[in-house]
């Protein structure tokens, strides 16, 4: 199984020049607590998360942090210069972490498990040619590696084309709203994590994806929007 097998291909995206409080707002909306930050080309800049944005509420700590005389003697004006960005940038481009790692569509998910393990991160963008074209999490591999044990097979070239076709269908319908659906396909059999705001868009999910060629049998994995990002 590779990271074309399991990553989650609707991923919600910001520019360089989007504002801390647009972010926020995304996260929330998509359930997400990690977005990545592209150019016009999809190229990947960098990525924001939820601890870059709980730096910016921890200026306070950082203020006593330069009324000690003793680490003052010892920063570095670069740093401090750094950190102040951080702590109080007002767009992506000054919050987001910089130094990313990322992978490629053939990357096996055991390698993929050991990045996030070692480097500690919780997610990592996937590119094609360089652009981004999905996003693999710690979740996402707990969904591949909860297939692998039901059916400990590999994602077939079919399975992938069924995969391409569902994802494909799904765009062009548009009624997806939110876009955290992530479509995993082992030997026919569809499996469908993710996010749905109704119990119609679930039913039209499963009718969608049952209708496509190749498909022998369709797991409803999916769960309900949690009740305090829907909106009033």
């Amino acid at each position: 199984m590779r990271a074309k097998d399991i990553m989650t291909t609707t991923v919600a995206t910001v520019s360089a020049d989007t504002s801390v409080e647009t972010i926020a707002e995304l996260m929330l909306s998509r359930n997400v607590s990690g977005v990545p930050v592209v150019d016009a080309a999809g190229a990947v800049l960098g990525i924001v998360t939820e601890g870059d944005l709980m730096l910016r509420q921890d200026v306070g700590a950082d203020s006593a942090r330069h009324t000690s005389w003793w680490l003052r003697l010892v920063s570095d004006s670069k740093t401090d210069a750094s950190e102040y960005i951080k702590t109080h940038g007002t767009h992506a481009v000054e919050i987001m972490t910089r130094d990313i790692i990322t992978v490629d569509e053939e990357t096996p998910v055991g390698d993929i498990a050991r990045i996030l393990a070692e480097k500690r991160i919780k997610r990592v963008p996937v590119v094609r040619d360089g652009v981004l074209v999905g996003i693999v999490s710690r979740v996402n591999l707990l969904r591949g590696l909860a297939s692998r044990e039901e059916a400990p097979v590999s994602p077939t070239i079919d399975d992938r084309a069924i995969k391409d076709a569902i994802l494909k269908e799904v765009g062009r319908q548009g009624w997806l709203t939110h876009g955290s659906l992530n479509v995993i396909v082992t030997g026919g059999v569809v499996e469908l994590w993710g996010w749905v705001d109704t119990d119609q868009e679930r039913r039209a999910l499963i009718i969608l994806a049952e209708s496509v060629s190749g498909v022998k049998a369709v797991e409803d994995q999916l769960g309900s929007i949690p009740r305090y990002l829907q909106s009033d």
